[in-house]
């Protein structure tokens, strides 16, 4: 049985910090790989840099997305994942503190599945993940053909 990998992007060691435990407290026990920018996020995605090596056909179950990144921001990482036809169709959350509508209407505009506001309280931080692991770690699911075969 394949273990359900989480990828969170994301810069600010705090937040990096309480979505680690909001998910400990939720009881989601996936395996969380950490990207401190978005290079680095698509760096482990496409298997360059550091992930040198990593089949990138392996995909992460879902991408936690912050939208303010050092070197390249959330928008400009969710555009490249969703030109690449291996992680077009992969979820993809905005998880960031941007109250901005303009920020929310270009996630999706460029193919966001969900945006979600960090709260700034932790019990509700907590909450707001344990809902969003529910929905994404156990009740969705994802199209047949977004899992390239190896060989591919």
């Amino acid at each position: 049985m394949n273990i359900k990998v989480i990828l969170l992007i994301e810069d600010n060691p705090s937040d990096r910090d309480l979505t680690r435990r909001a998910l400990e407290r939720a009881h989601i026990s996936n395996r969380l790989i950490v990207a401190e920018d978005g290079e680095e996020g698509l760096d482990y995605l496409f298997g360059r840099g550091q992930y040198e090596g990593r089949d990138p056909r392996d995909l992460p179950t879902v991408v936690l997305l912050d939208i303010n990144l050092p070197k390249l921001n959330g928008l400009e990482v969710l555009q490249r994942i969703r030109d690449n036809e291996i992680t077009r169709l992969l979820p993809v959350v905005m998880l960031t503190t941007s109250d901005q509508e303009q920020d929310v209407v270009a996630s999706y505009n460029l193919g966001a599945n969900s945006y979600i506001r960090k709260p700034v309280d932790f019990h509700q931080f907590a909450e707001a993940i344990h809902n969003w692991g529910i929905y994404w770690l156990l009740l969705n699911e994802i199209p047949a053909g977004s899992e390239v075969p190896a060989g591919k």
